[in-house]
Formats: structure tokens, C-alpha cells, sequence
């Protein structure tokens, strides 16, 4: 392994949080320390018992809050994560037959457990290349299309509408891992809005959250009704009854459940969504416009109509190694910059959620600037 080099940053241009991981992500200090002031009565206690049941109801309060969901949407909940949620919906939420957008890592994942199931027929996939994103197009068979908010690996965001023409009683299921709570959107064109908490939501992994339409719960209803066999843990109607009574089916991560409860709360108390997605914006505005005016950065996703507010992806010019950039920036306290491992491109990866001060992204980039100046110096 080639040795770090020995590059000092200066003082005055270090963040004053050098967190910039895309998941785990920055954690507020506010949210830890309400954690730790709460611990006494919270933590080592039963999650059927009232002071985490409460927890969980004002996590489900927050979330209906903060997406404005339309009447009838019910928050469920379970543990495991986005990916524990994409082997539930292949139980619980796919008919028949699926539609995927995959445009990333990540949003091929769910396309490949609904095409490995042997009781669904194979999904229609539509793929583009890392940087850009497809479209849905409707098409007879389908009864759930599965977008993609924001692929956290490339860094491109996309808009969320109901594909025009599909069938009706089609579900349409919104993965928004990276996006919930950074991203606008209109609750009342997905069924499922469904993420994990570890980004925007300033919290740890291991839980998933979804806002489910009444269509979808119909759905859920139904086949878990029907003569499918669903393992417990990863049964959505099981997850929604728990739900309602604001519980989990098996023990969460109770710190998770609060600290994500804690940011939601946070963002509502200064307003909302627009609040969170505007912090979000501002970040976003500051780090392209520092790409795009550098001799050697340039944003990864060309077409600024697809470029994130959450995950940023910059691409550095060949004389830069950007792993060696970001190996001196993690020397100086200021962390997870590196790209996305599978894409295998010479670039800095750079999260921008609503915890993250636009000081800091101001000062990332004087520091960026500063290595890269001390790397080709020498």
C-alpha cells in the first residue's frame, strides 16, 4: 500500500465537522446528546413497552408529517434496512411482474431479487449508464414499477411521476434511501416510499421506513393472504400490524429509532421539507459550482437536471489521484470522500444531506483545493 503523504492542512480551512460519508452519515451532536440525556428511561428497555412505543409513534407522526402524506397513508416499519426491504417487496409487494429503472448500483439490486424469485415471472429492466437515468414507459403485465429517488453511487437524482399510461391498481415503489428528507417529491404519486435512516435522516442502519399508500396496503393484504409462503421477518402485513401498534415484529435498534426521530423533528420544527431539501440545495449549489469552475474537478453527472443535492460525484482530472486526495483528507480529520468502490472512477463522493452545514461544504472544498495544490507542487 502507498504511504499517505504527509500533508497538513491548514487550521483555519478544516470544517468544522469532517464528516462527509454517504452512509453512515454525520450524526448531529444534538441528536447524541438528547440520546444520552434520554438513555436512562429509553435504552435496556423492553420495545413493547411504553417509552419505546412512544418513540415509534412519534417517529410514524414525523414521517406522515414530513412528506405530507395524503389520507390514508400508513408509516410501517421493520429491521434490516433498504435491503432486507427489497426481499419483503418481492414478497409482499410484486404480483406478478415488475418494472425496474436501474441506473447504478443500487438500483439494480431490487431488479435482481425479483428476477431470482421463483414465483414471479421476470422483471422488465430498463438500464442506462452510471450519470444518466431512464425512463419508465407502461407496459401491459406490469403491477409495480420500481424507481430509484436518488442512486447514492453515482450521484443522480430523479424526478418521481406515476409512468403515464400504466395500468390501473399498478403500485408504484420509490426507493428514497439517500433521498428521504432531502429531496422534494409528491407523496401522492408513489405507493411506496420506502428508506432507510442512516442518511438524510442523520441516524444509523438497520431499520427500513415506508409510507405506504392504501392501494399498496391492499396489496399487502392480499398476498400475504394468499397461498405465497413469506418468511415472518420479512412479511409486510406482520410489519404493518406491528406497526399500528407502534412496535417492530423483533427488537430494533432502539438509538436508531431516535436519532432518526430526532432529525425528523429537527427538520419539522424549522419547516419541513422544503427546509431539509433547501439545505440540501445550498450544499449541492456550492460543490458544483466549485467543480465547475476548478482546472481539474468537473461533475461526474453532466446534465444538471439529473445532478443530486444529496450525493455529489466529481470527477478529478488524471494528474489527481483522487483515492490519494482523499486518503490526506481523511489524514486531517475530514472523511468518506472516496467514490463509490464498484464504479471505478477517479473521482471524490461527497454527501450533502440536511445535517451537513454549508460552511463545512465551503470548507471541504478550500481543502480540497489545498491537497491538491501541495500534491502537484511536489
Amino acid at each position: 500500500m502507498t504511504a499517505t503523504p504527509a500533508i497538513t492542512i491548514p487550521a483555519d480551512l478544516l470544517p468544522g465537522d469532517g464528516r462527509f460519508g454517504c452512509g453512515p452519515s454525520k450524526v448531529r451532536p444534538e441528536a447524541v446528546a438528547a440520546l444520552a440525556a434520554e438513555a436512562p428511561t429509553y435504552l435496556g428497555t423492553s420495545h413493547r413497552q411504553s417509552t419505546v412505543k412512544f418513540m415509534v409513534s412519534r417517529l410514524r407522526n414525523a414521517v406522515q408529517e414530513l412528506f405530507a402524506l395524503p389520507d390514508g397513508y400508513e408509516v410501517i416499519l421493520g429491521n434490516g434496512g433498504t435491503t432486507a426491504f427489497w426481499d419483503a417487496a418481492t414478497f409482499g409487494l410484486v404480483e406478478q411482474r415488475s418494472q425496474h429503472l436501474t441506473f447504478g448500483e443500487f438500483s439494480s439490486k431490487f431488479a435482481e431479487c425479483t428476477r431470482r424469485a421463483p414465483f414471479l415471472e421476470d422483471p422488465s429492466v430498463i438500464s442506462s449508464d452510471p450519470g444518466t437515468a431512464p425512463t419508465a414507459v407502461a407496459e401491459e403485465g406490469i403491477d409495480l414499477y420500481a424507481l430509484t429517488h436518488n442512486e447514492t453511487s453515482t450521484g443522480v437524482a430523479t424526478p418521481i411521476v406515476r409512468p403515464e399510461g400504466a395500468a390501473p391498481g399498478s403500485l408504484v415503489a420509490v426507493d428514497a434511501t439517500s433521498a428521504a428528507g432531502g429531496l422534494r417529491f409528491d407523496a401522492a404519486q408513489t405507493d411506496v416510499y420506502y428508506f432507510a435512516p442512516q442518511k438524510c435522516l442523520a441516524s444509523d442502519g438497520g431499520l427500513w421506513i415506508a409510507a405506504v399508500s392504501p392501494a399498496a396496503l391492499e396489496r399487502i393484504e392480499r398476498l400475504a393472504s394468499g397461498d405465497r409462503w413469506i418468511p415472518a421477518s420479512l412479511d409486510l402485513k406482520i410489519a404493518l400490524e406491528n406497526s399500528l401498534k407502534d412496535q417492530t415484529y423483533n427488537t430494533p435498534a432502539l438509538a436508531t429509532v431516535f436519532l432518526a426521530v430526532h432529525q425528523m423533528e429537527w427538520i419539522n420544527q424549522n419547516g419541513g421539507l422544503g427546509f431539509s431539501a433547501g439545505r440540501s440545495a445550498r450544499n449541492a449549489e456550492i460543490m458544483y459550482k466549485w467543480a465547475e469552475e476548478s482546472s481539474y474537478a468537473t461533475p461526474f453527472v453532466t446534465d444538471p437536471e439529473l445532478r443530486s443535492n444529496v450525493v455529489a460525484t466529481i470527477d478529478l482530472d488524471e494528474s489527481v489521484d483522487a483515492t490519494v486526495v482523499s486518503a490526506v483528507l481523511r489524514a486531517n480529520g475530514v472523511v468518506d470522500t472516496d467514490s463509490y468502490r464498484k464504479l471505478g472512477r477517479n473521482q471524490l463522493r461527497v454527501a450533502l444531506f440536511p445535517a451537513i452545514d454549508s460552511e463545512d461544504v465551503e470548507a471541504l472544498t478550500a481543502c480540497i483545493d489545498h491537497v491538491v495544490g501541495e500534491l502537484t507542487a511536489s
